[in-house]
């Protein structure tokens, strides 16, 4: 007996699959974009706290008017506390990606696309925290949090050939707004909070809905 003819449709949307999986990495969770806001966001909340306590009320903005000694005396506490974040959110995006990885039966989530995104991610990071650094200590401390969300916001733009096409639209979201905190400096604690916080919980909850949510719990609007 003849056995019946795959599907055309079926074959062509696994060789797509094939294909997505040997050039881009694909197994990005979105709830590692949710948990990385969740910590941008913690974050942005201590640094507030912190700055309050040193500078009173003008917390933020009175960062700007700190002498080269004030902004050396600070530099531990809010370096230690970059780190910090950073390395909560690398930590919480291994963790649910590492989930999504084994969930879709794939052997590993160290493929040559996620370390091509790595790459693609990390020489924009490297520069652009080297560069805000630089800053701080130069005496431009108002520049860094723009510096920060646009240099990001490269980096993400760079990685986005890599992995999903959405990452871009994250990307371009952030330099928008480091630009605009370019222009109000004075709101560059709320912007930072905005992008890195805000920013990655929504885009983190759009690609879990849209490509990890179970099907039969999509909500469909009357």
């Amino acid at each position: 007996m003849k056995p019946a003819a795959q599907d055309p449709l079926a074959q062509l949307t696994e060789i797509r699959a094939i294909m997505e999986r040997s050039s881009r990495f694909i197994s990005l969770s979105g709830l590692s974009g949710v948990g990385a806001g969740v910590v941008a966001l913690a974050g942005t909340a201590i640094g507030h706290y912190y700055l309050q306590q040193e500078y009173g009320g003008q917390g933020f903005r009175r960062l700007f008017q700190t002498s080269e000694g004030e902004r050396l005396a600070a530099l531990p506490f809010l370096l230690g506390l970059a780190l910090a974040m950073i390395a909560a959110a690398v930590l919480v995006a291994a963790f649910f990606t590492l989930r999504r990885t084994r969930r879709d039966g794939l052997r590993s989530a160290w493929t040559a696309p996620a370390r091509r995104l790595v790459l693609a991610l990390l020489i924009p990071l490297v520069a652009g925290g080297l560069f805000c650094l630089k800053l701080f200590l130069s005496g431009a401390p108002e520049l860094v949090v723009p510096g920060l969300l646009v240099f990001y916001g490269l980096a993400l733009l760079n990685g986005s050939k890599y992995t999903l096409d959405e990452v871009k639209y994250l990307g371009i979201t952030l330099v928008a707004l480091g630009l605009v905190a370019l222009l109000l400096p004075g709101y560059g604690l709320l912007l930072f909070g905005a992008g890195f916080g805000l920013g990655h919980i929504g885009y983190g909850l759009l690609m879990y809905n849209r490509y990890e949510r179970p099907t039969g719990a999509n909500f469909t609007a009357p």
